[in-house]
């Protein structure tokens, strides 16, 4: 079947630079999913997006649908006539709907019956007639968070719409949307390529755009950018700070990418490196630079839209553009350093952390005592934990994270190292919000660990306490983040602790303000919840995880031992058998309301040789594992318990539990209640799956 190539361009005002990525894989998924589902082959496509446009090529659509035999099933032929033979009104309406006679239907045997069926061979539609329809909904079901309307342009979009370029093959697709109808004139860059220019076919896109001065490709550009920033930066004797969300937004700006470097007063490198570079990107979207030693050095890179005849301009444009900016920052700097970091606390009880959980300066308090009790079973220092907790939430009202949201936490570590307060202090104020996201270091001392994890679970007890706990859409206090947080630094940092008894703490810091009853099962249960995604991450099976939950183990630490030790159980040969085995055994105990009953074997009772071995083996593993158990090697005592698999088999093929004694039919439970219970020392090994 013939093909051919298609282009689609929308073009307008230009376009949010931090959503450009996600509007134009948005565009291309919903093109994709048209085609697809009018059943329109293509071999690939590929998706541009620059400040100004979005578009998407296809290569190789065919040009009309395959035709198609359509089938519609209708009534049973048995009810389809009355006893004299005539049709029903049923199956009447039936044919009319098809645009037939009841004649002109077939018959088909199945093995419920005979049935009329319609059967009509339907001819493909031109592929031209049906890409209006799958464009105009591709670009409703893009996802803008608010959409605007211009003027008297119909429709509302992200930004107004200038321009539709629309071609399949040479041709143009007639369309109209938003204002605009199709053609094959698109624009180019706004100062080198003002004039209209006319595509002439798909395939030639993207080399009629360049010639224009517009790098379409968003990932040619994004890699433009960061080899031109890289080198200018090798060529000033450094190396550039090149932030990830900074790169995808100077390329979102820009259409035509040309690096410059320019400097500034070396006096300004007396402020903190976090403090200036945050100026200059957030700012003025400048890339700082570093020298090889990894000092912040008086320079940096802009990105301008335009091929200068005299780049020297556009430096100084934006050396005059950088200086007011840092020396906003120079005085919101000796603004605080008037009075040291401890002396914002007062302010803090001004700002209201949540409505039913009061004050930050609340919420220090409480975090204080609860960092101290989390250092005390680190064996870290109590005295600076709760000093720190309090020192935490200062920084909040300083002039310059008023001005640096970002550097939360960083600028209270600065100001409390020139307050001279203790290493660790100063340290746990930055090391609070650790980790700052999925993959993101963690607090590396014992002071930061503790006042970390308080912040983190004051957060969760108080929030989930007062019934509001993250929604599937809505987490406006990133417990999400929170939880996982928490158990990252458990887990990774190998931190014996019971989280189940510092929930119960930090529940008892809210004095009788909680309104929910379970708060501590509530708050546990979604950090296992959490628990369980982290350990998928690492391609631990659901069954291995569940066995373990089914114990309710409280300790994160303790768990992940659980875990890899029921991982590796469940390679061995003998795993198969006797997590059945475990399953029989939970069976029989549940049915007869012995599941956990504790009680003595009565040697003089085992009458089978098969039940006497099993509990002469039971004996010698009890002893052998103790030692293993008390060492937490779960592993070890797993291994163990798998060279039971033998006497556990054979107690079942050759014994009758049910016996008719009562006496040696109770002697039988106790006996496996006690197989059970060396197992569940572990996991419930009866959960994994074949």
């Amino acid at each position: 079947m013939s093909t051919r190539d298609l282009l689609i361009e929308i073009g307008t005002e230009e376009l949010p630079p931090k959503t450009l990525r996600t509007l134009m894989d948005a565009f291309e998924a919903g093109i994709k999913k048209g085609l697809d589902a009018a059943d329109l082959s293509y071999q690939v496509t590929h998706a541009y997006a620059a400040p100004r446009r979005l578009a998407v090529v296809v290569e190789g659509l065919i040009e009309k649908q395959a035709d198609k035999l359509v089938e519609r099933r209708g009534p049973a032929v048995a009810s389809a006539f009355d006893d004299a033979g005539e049709p029903t009104r049923a199956v009447e309406g039936f044919a009319k709907s098809c645009g037939v006679t009841v004649a002109d239907l077939e018959r088909i045997a199945t093995d419920k019956g005979e049935w009329l069926v319609f059967k009509q061979e339907q001819a493909g539609a031109e592929t031209s007639t049906l890409l209006a329809d799958i464009v105009e909904k591709s670009l409703q079901s893009l996802p803008i968070a608010k959409r605007m309307k211009w003027g008297d342009l119909p429709g509302e979009f992200v930004r107004p719409v200038h321009w539709l370029v629309l071609l399949f093959g040479d041709q143009v697709v007639p369309m109209a949307t938003l204002g605009v109808t199709s053609g094959r004139e698109s624009r180019g860059h706004r100062f080198h390529h003002p004039d209209d220019i006319t595509i002439t076919s798909p395939t030639s896109y993207v080399a009629q755009m360049a010639s224009a001065y517009v790098l379409v490709d968003l990932v040619e550009r994004r890699e433009a950018i960061r080899q031109q920033v890289i080198e200018l930066a090798t060529e000033l004797g450094g190396e550039a700070v090149m932030n990830a969300d900074l790169l995808a937004e100077v390329t979102g700006l820009v259409e035509w990418p040309v690096a410059l470097s320019g400097s500034y007063d070396a006096r300004f490198l007396a402020l903190p490196a976090e403090a200036l570079i945050s100026s200059m990107e957030e700012h003025q979207k400048y890339f700082a630079v570093r020298s090889k030693a990894g000092e912040l050095l008086p320079k940096f890179i802009t990105v301008s839209n335009i091929e200068s005849i005299d780049p020297a301009q556009i430096i100084a444009g934006n050396e005059r553009v950088i200086l007011p900016r840092l020396s906003d920052a120079v005085f919101f700097w000796d603004t605080d350093r008037k009075q040291p970091l401890a002396a914002q606390q007062e302010r803090l009880k001004t700002i209201v952390f949540q409505s039913k959980l009061g004050s930050v300066y609340d919420k220090s308090l409480r975090v204080a005592k609860l960092a101290s009790t989390i250092a005390q079973q680190l064996g870290s220092n109590l005295i600076e934990a709760e000093r720190a907790a309090m020192l935490a939430k200062c920084d909040l009202v300083t002039e310059m994270v008023g001005e640096f949201p970002d550097l939360q936490g960083i600028i209270g570590r600065y100001y409390a190292q020139l307050d001279n307060e203790p290493t660790e202090v100063s340290e746990a104020l930055d090391e609070q919000y650790l980790p700052r996201y999925a993959g993101d270091k963690l607090p590396q001392t014992k002071t930061g660990q503790a006042v970390s994890l308080a912040e983190k679970l004051d957060m969760l007890v108080g929030l989930f306490g007062v019934g509001q706990p993250p929604t599937g859409v809505k987490d406006p206090f990133a417990l999400r983040r929170a939880a996982l947080g928490v158990l990252r630094i458990i887990i990774e940092q190998e931190l014996d602790l019971d989280l189940a008894g510092l929930l119960a703490e930090a529940e008892k810091g809210f004095d009788g303000v909680l309104t929910e009853t379970d708060t501590q099962d509530q708050v546990l249960g979604y950090i296992f919840d959490r628990l369980r995604g982290y350990l998928s991450d690492q391609d631990v099976k659901t069954d291995v995880f569940e066995a373990v939950l089914a114990l309710r183990p409280s300790r994160p630490l303790d768990f992940i031992k659980r875990v890899q030790a029921v991982a590796a159980f469940r390679e061995l040969d003998a795993a198969e058998a006797l997590a059945a085995g475990n399953k029989r055994i939970g069976n029989i105990l549940r049915k007869n309301e012995a599941e956990g009953e504790a009680g003595n074997i009565d040697n003089s009772l085992l009458q089978e040789p098969a039940e006497q071995a099993l509990a002469t083996q039971l004996e010698a593993v009890t002893t052998t594992i103790q030692p293993l158990i008390e060492a937490s090697d779960y592993e070890g005592v797993l291994r163990q318990l798998a060279d039971m698999r033998e006497s556990v088999d054979a107690f079942f093929d050759s014994v009758m539990v049910m016996a008719d004694d009562p006496a040696v039919r109770e002697n039988r439970l106790v006996l496996l209640n006690q197989v059970r219970a060396l197992f569940l020392g572990v996991a419930d090994i009866a959960v994994l799956q074949a």
